[in-house]
């Protein structure tokens, strides 16, 4: 086969395979140039997923009859000053674009520049230019891209559904929209009712209250702010609480320089810093805008202009991971917030009000008084019918083990009545307040100033313990405690092998254990942070995961997931009751903590529960 050019119109559209993809690449391409153009309101609008029809009118500089001309030419633009492309400042600079689109559909584009008397009108279609004529606008320009892929059948057999399109379509409007807060956006689609956002100032504020708008108020509720500078790049935005988490990555919003991005050294970041945060199922919702010099970051690796390559890639995964953490460490604990209207529908109007239940041996009567847990002691003599008048006294369990592993020397017999054990002022003023009572052995139950919190012992007091074992690994290494009689642990021979190979990273953590015959391990010593814990259980767990754990890994990360399971065993157990002073020491410890907020496995350690929520369940509000 002899070689040949190819023909400017197959060029064309092998160019537009590349940068036009599907109707969301066209989209993003021609709102960019909207955005470049100095657009101050950009109105949107989407016909069967785009591939009917795609409008985009702006409010920006517009063009002349000759620039209309160069629009549609390979490689013509106006967003480079000069030959330089290691300084890119705008959205595009390819010049492929709008010729790509208007080799595989109907594309018209209308503008009238600020001063001109009349707007100018140019139709490509597939491929085939048509003269530059006189039309009607106002200024800025309007552009239309009808029957997509009509010159390329073949490619709308590789499209989704029109409701997947669209979706695909409006998630690239939300990126540039985050993006550009000082521009507002009107987006119209055929299967929902028009979206209009709100011009919102520059700054931080005017950030934020975009990001709440086009990603809904839970987010702005339920997020931290960012803002971290290393070496001349800024780091500024949203990240969401780690209990406010989604499960896929298409909540993460990331930005370069005002670009929408997605790249996996930001990813891999983002990943990293909630690594000790949320389990691996699970995906943190953040809104984040990298701001450094334009030589330090390459922003023409692909055509479609959503992969960058940083000089430094080093630089700003330790920027990334450092103002993260710093911003999820910070200040007290939270967790996300718990919408009243949520809560409403488990009140019913309905409600017996008139039941009352037969009397069982053990309860009291709800309409006298209120239930004693099985194997409280009254505080007064019982009554002929088993019911008593007094509250119970909740009196704690030495079987539990001990102390919950919190250090205290408690007096036995702690009193856990409302009205008999007042909460000091100063601890009801403190973030997680002051605990009124347990419920379950498992729960408990905090009153705040404004509110009530629930706290989930076991979850709490594992974090607790994790980060005492962390923070031991980083200053000297874990104080070990040695058993007396060494210990035997029976286990699957092959999971045993695994786990012994496993034990110089062991001993790191204070655990010592040792090949004692076929499918046997003897612990010798054990962290001196877990207490009372269960070895044998301990080291079955270890056991059974072991194989999970990745030897490409950083050492540091494998050792942090086997303490994170040494911090499940070694912290307060469901079923365990507690006294008042525990309680509140429980409370005390989790507002010092780092990352109190949740568990090593993700789940959140309390809710929050604000008086006003409570008043609308009662219909006080």
């Amino acid at each position: 086969m002899p070689l040949r050019l190819l023909p400017p119109t197959l060029v064309d559209r092998i160019a537009a395979g590349e940068v036009v993809e599907r109707p969301a690449a066209a989209l993003k391409e021609i709102v960019e140039n909207a955005l470049d153009a100095g657009a101050s309101r950009i109105e949107i609008v989407i016909d069967g997923g785009g591939r009917r029809l795609l409008r985009v009118t702006d409010d920006g500089c517009g063009m002349n009859a000759q620039e209309l001309a160069l629009a549609v030419e390979r490689h013509a633009t106006s967003k480079l000053d000069d030959e330089d492309l290691l300084a890119i400042s705008t959205l595009g600079f390819r010049g492929e674009a709008l010729p790509s689109i208007g080799s595989v559909a109907r594309l018209s584009i209308t503008s009238r520049p600020q001063g001109a008397e009349t707007a100018h009108e140019i139709r490509v279609e597939g491929g085939i230019k048509s003269p530059v004529k006189p039309a009607a606008l106002g200024f800025g320009t309007r552009v239309e891209v009808r029957d997509l892929f009509f010159a390329t059948p073949a490619r709308l057999k590789f499209l989704k559904s029109e409701r997947a399109e669209t979706a695909a379509a409006v998630d690239a409007v939300k990126r540039l929209a985050l993006a550009r807060p000082d521009v507002g956006f009107t987006l119209v689609t055929d299967d929902r009712a028009p979206i209009t956002w709100p011009a919102r100032a520059a700054e931080a504020g005017g950030q934020r209250a975009r990001i709440a708008d086009v990603l809904g108020q839970d987010v702005g509720t339920n997020a931290l702010d960012v803002d971290g500078r290393r070496e001349g790049a800024r780091l500024t935005g949203l990240a969401g609480l780690p209990t406010y988490s989604k499960a896929n990555s298409l909540s993460q919003f990331l930005f370069v320089n005002g670009r929408p991005v997605r790249d996996k050294v930001l990813i891999g970041a983002i990943r990293a810093a909630y690594a000790d945060l949320l389990p691996s199922d699970r995906h943190p919702v953040t809104a984040l805008f990298l701001d450094l010099d334009p030589r330090e970051v390459d922003v023409n690796v692909h055509p479609a202009k959503t992969e960058v390559r940083f000089r430094d890639p080093g630089l700003i995964r330790a920027l990334i991971v450092r103002t993260l953490m710093d911003a999820l460490t910070a200040g007290v604990p939270r967790t996300a917030s718990t919408a009243a209207d949520r809560l409403a529908q488990f009140a019913r109007a309905d409600f017996r009000t008139d039941y009352r239940p037969e009397p069982r041996p053990g309860t009291y009567d709800w309409t006298r008084s209120w239930a004693m847990p099985d194997g409280a002691a009254p505080a007064t003599d019982a009554t002929a019918s088993g019911l008593h008048e007094a509250p119970a006294r909740f009196e704690f369990d030495d079987t539990g083990g001990p102390g919950a592993g919190l250090g205290l020397a408690l007096a036995p017999g702690a009193d856990a009545r409302a009205h008999m054990t007042e909460a000091a002022t100063q601890a009801m003023e403190r973030p997680l307040g002051a605990a009124r009572a347990q419920l379950h052995e498992t729960y408990i139950i905090a009153q705040t100033n404004d509110g009530v919190v629930v706290v989930d012992q076991h979850a709490a007091h594992e974090r607790i313990v994790y980060e005492k074992l962390k923070a031991a690994m980083e200053r000297d290494g874990l104080a070990r405690q040695m058993l007396l009689v060494p210990l035997v642990v029976e286990l699957d021979p092959s999971d045993a092998t695994r786990l012994a190979e496993r034990a110089p990273a062991l001993e790191k953590l204070g655990l010592v254990i040792e090949p004692f015959g076929p499918g046997a391990l003897l612990v010798r010593e054990v962290p001196a942070l877990l207490g009372d814990a269960d070895v044998s259980a301990l080291v079955r767990e270890l056991a059974e995961h072991a194989a999970e754990w990745d030897d490409a890994l950083p050492l540091e990360r494998r050792l942090l997931h086997i303490a994170a399971t040494m911090a499940c065993h070694g912290s307060v157990r469901a079923g365990r009751r507690l006294r008042v002073e525990e309680m509140n020491a429980l409370l005390r410890e989790m507002e010092e903590t780092p990352n109190a907020a949740q568990c090593n496995h993700g789940r959140p350690t309390f809710v929050t529960l604000a008086l006003a929520d409570i008043e609308r369940l009662f219909a006080r509000r």
